[in-house]
């Protein structure tokens, strides 16, 4: 945090406990020059490469997106985050996750862009040896060669750990042969570099790095696929594929840590890449409200659209707000790992492992974001939206495999869960303390006293009833239910839906907060609409998540008593939501497009 706030980060799900505070949490509107400029580079580049050839691009023309990635790394765009010595730019996690989203509007070629600087080169870049970093990780970092991961098989997608690809020793010690096939493999296609996971003498899960031309590699042809057509997904076969020993990436049987850690750092970059091609779909949106006329006006004048193109801002600065705080939690995380002697590769995994319930969080908010937004801009088009010559169309389609790949968001809604509960149960985040203390709380006559004072107090008190409501909702289940909750995955998923309404709602509170303290509160006024009208509706939402969890296992006067408190804790102040969405679409169309 900045040293004159005198905040200390909180740890990962320490939020559910602690009292909401506007100088803990950074904002959009702090990012530094550099920054802003990274972001209009951003921008610039898909204007001038990407966007005007999206449907050669989707068309599979050979090689051309091989060398608009080897464009894009002459900018610097696929190095942002990679050290200097090994060719990249050293920039922090911020300014990394900055280009993660202003390359996000790039439709298929985001994909392939993304899984290069991600899982195509972040395994060797963390638990690589110095050898392996320094004959791979430059040639990455510039683009001259693509990177690819292989950990899915035909039957183990979410079941990771359960994969059937093999590594047997040569008999002169020299190689490890492999056998298996890995499927939906990214950049597969084209890349030079693959991280491929299999099991030495069929237990001991290890990660290998594979070349392009390998021995007994071979690809299947290129998959046909619903959406992100321009992007490369092939099959990988192996077939005694004869790996280097000093291939091996990392510890041999250790392959599952750099899976999973790799995974937390690639499910906030995937939601930082859904706002911003939902940004782009919500512009593309907006412009065509203003162009289409019906009944002689302007369709973008109809209330029924303004609620549409309203309720796409809404979601995307929430999110916009959510992915920031979460993104200098683990930049500050970072520093702080460094500082006390931790590497490069150990500062980075440690702090992403530290809010990885954040980035479960984000991954589901950000890909459902996205694909309301998208689905809402098909409708804002009506026929036309279903046309491909409209390019909304091919946002729709592309925007549906976010909320499968990094983990499906029925499985990071179920991890959000677990990981707080584990946290709990090692005593690192004290869960039970304060959900006693809300059940005390429900048998006491409610505090019916004066009126909270500042201009904030409702919603910073709505916020702290929403965080009681998880906690009733969560501690019942865990005394209730005990070894038995993990088993009840429907309740899981109601009680990190909850979650995840109050920790945007709480990120969008701050968020306008810390802006009003910086700009004063005449300059806010969109932002409010925006906060006020998230948090109104969230209350609803907080409610029947909570209404369906707890009638899954309570009953009686228990349930009776937890209905009311469940009520107590999700009741807000009546709200204008009409009104409010209107100053939001006409702010929009006012800026032809999403540019609070």
């Amino acid at each position: 945090m900045e040293a004159t706030n005198k905040t200390k980060a909180l740890l990962g799900g320490e939020w559910i406990i602690k009292e909401s505070n506007p100088h803990e949490t950074f904002i959009p509107e702090e990012f530094n020059e550099e920054q802003t400029m990274v972001m209009d580079m951003c921008h610039q580049f898909l204007e001038a490469e990407i966007l005007p050839i999206v449907d050669r691009i989707d068309k599979m023309e050979p090689g051309l997106v091989a060398s608009l990635m080897q464009k894009a790394g002459e900018q610097g765009l696929l190095s942002t985050s990679f050290p200097e010595e090994y060719g990249g730019l050293g920039k922090d996690f911020i300014t990394s996750t900055i280009v993660n989203e202003g390359m996000g509007g790039g439709y298929s070629f985001s994909v392939a862009v993304a899984a290069h600087t991600g899982i195509g080169s972040l395994p060797i870049l963390y638990f690589g040896t110095e050898e392996q970093k320094q004959k791979y990780i430059p040639k990455l970092a510039s683009g001259e060669w693509k990177g690819a991961y292989g950990l899915t098989e035909p039957n183990s997608g979410s079941d990771a750990l359960g994969a059937k690809t093999t590594a047997k020793l040569s008999e002169d010690g020299k190689h490890y042969l492999l056998n298996g096939q890995k499927c939906w493999i990214t950049n597969g296609g084209f890349a030079d570099v693959f991280t491929v996971f299999a099991k030495i003498d069929g237990d001991k899960f290890t990660g290998f790095i594979i070349e392009r031309g390998t021995e007994g590699f071979t690809q299947g042809p290129e998959e046909h696929k619903m959406g992100i057509k321009g992007s490369s997904t092939v099959q990988l076969y192996f077939q005694d594929c004869k790996v280097p020993v000093e291939n091996v990436l990392g510890e041999i049987g250790k392959g599952h840590i750099i899976a999973f850690n790799i995974l937390n750092i690639g499910r906030l970059k995937l939601c930082a890449a859904t706002l911003g091609g939902a940004k782009k779909a919500t512009d593309t949106s907006v412009q065509y409200a203003k162009t289409r006329e019906q009944f002689k006006l302007p369709i973008a004048k109809f209330g029924a659209i303004r609620h549409k193109m309203a309720e796409m801002a809404i979601r995307l600065w929430v999110c916009e707000s959510a992915l920031y705080r979460s993104a200098k939690w683990i930049d500050d995380k970072e520093h702080e790992l460094a500082a006390s002697g931790k590497s490069f590769a150990e500062a980075l995994l440690g702090a992403a492992e530290e809010y990885a319930i954040e980035c479960a969080m984000l991954k589901v908010y950000g890909s459902e974001v996205l694909d309301f937004v998208v689905d809402e801009g098909v409708q804002i088009h009506g026929g036309n939206g279903f046309s491909d010559e409209y390019v909304i169309s091919k946002a729709y389609r592309d925007s549906r495999i976010n909320r499968i790949y990094e983990g499906t968001n029925e499985i990071n809604r179920l991890l959000t869960v677990d990981m707080v509960l584990k946290r709990a149960m090692k005593g690192k985040l004290d869960l039970m303390g304060p959900a006693m203390s809300v059940q005390k709380e429900l048998m006491s006559i409610p505090d019916f006293g004066s009126e909270e004072e500042g201009t904030y107090a409702k919603e910073l008190k709505a916020i702290a009833n929403f965080k009681k409501a998880i906690l009733m909702v969560a501690g019942a289940a865990v005394q209730k239910l005990m070894m038995q909750l993990d088993k009840e995955q429907e309740i899981l998923m109601n009680i990190a839906d909850m979650a995840i309404e109050v920790f945007h709602a709480e990120s969008a509170l701050l968020r306008v907060m810390k802006l009003a303290s910086l700009r004063g509160d005449a300059a806010v006024a969109t932002q409010n609409d925006i906060m006020r009208t998230y948090i109104y509706d969230a209350a609803d939402r907080i409610n029947k998540a909570g209404k369906d969890a707890l009638n899954s296992f309570a009953d009686g006067d228990e349930l009776r008593m937890m209905h009311i408190g469940l009520k107590r804790f999700t009741k807000v102040e009546p709200f204008n939501s009409k009104e409010a969405r209107r100053r939001i679409s006409d702010r929009l169309v006012v800026d032809n497009g999403y540019k609070i």
